[in-house]
C-alpha cells in the first residue's frame, strides 16, 4: 500500500504539516490513554488547521486528533480539505469514525501517517476507506 519514508525525504510542504501536527499532538489531554495524537489539515486555501485528541472519563465522549483538526477547519468556513498529517508515537492510521467524518469533506484526501522519530507513510482516504458512506448531494 505504501513504503516508510524519513521525514527529509518528503515534500516541503509535507513537512510544514509534520511539524503542525507534532506541535498539536503536545497539546493532546490524554490522561487516560496516554496516547497523544496530532493532526494538521491544509484545506485548499493554503490554511492549516489543528487538531489534538480530548479524552474525557467517559470514555465515548472522547475526541480523536483528525476530527479535531477536520471541525476546526470545517468551523472556519473551509469545505476543500487537502492534506491531512496524522502524528503518533508508532505511525497509526485513523480510526473508523474518523475516516469517515474526513470522507464528509475529502473523500480523495491524501494522508500522510508519521511518527515522533519523523518516518512517514503517505496514503490517502480511498485506500483507508476504500467503500466510505457518502450521501450524493
Amino acid at each position: 500500500m505504501y513504503s516508510t519514508l524519513f521525514l527529509q525525504e518528503i515534500s516541503a510542504e509535507w513537512q510544514e504539516l509534520y511539524q503542525a501536527a507534532l506541535e498539536a499532538r503536545n497539546r493532546a489531554y490524554a490522561p487516560y490513554s496516554r496516547y497523544q495524537v496530532g493532526a494538521a489539515i491544509r484545506c485548499r486555501s493554503g490554511a492549516i488547521y489543528t487538531g489534538c485528541n480530548i479524552e474525557n472519563a467517559s470514555f465515548g465522549l472522547t475526541v480523536c486528533a483528525e476530527r479535531v483538526a477536520a471541525w476546526h477547519a470545517v468551523s472556519a468556513g473551509e469545505r476543500d480539505l487537502v492534506r491531512l498529517a496524522v502524528v503518533t508515537a508508532d505511525g497509526s492510521a485513523p480510526c473508523g469514525a474518523c475516516r469517515q467524518v474526513l470522507a464528509e469533506f475529502a473523500p480523495e484526501l491524501a494522508i500522510m501517517l508519521a511518527d515522533v522519530s519523523g518516518n512517514a507513510r503517505i496514503t490517502d482516504l480511498r485506500a483507508l476507506l476504500p467503500d466510505a458512506f457518502i450521501l450524493k448531494r
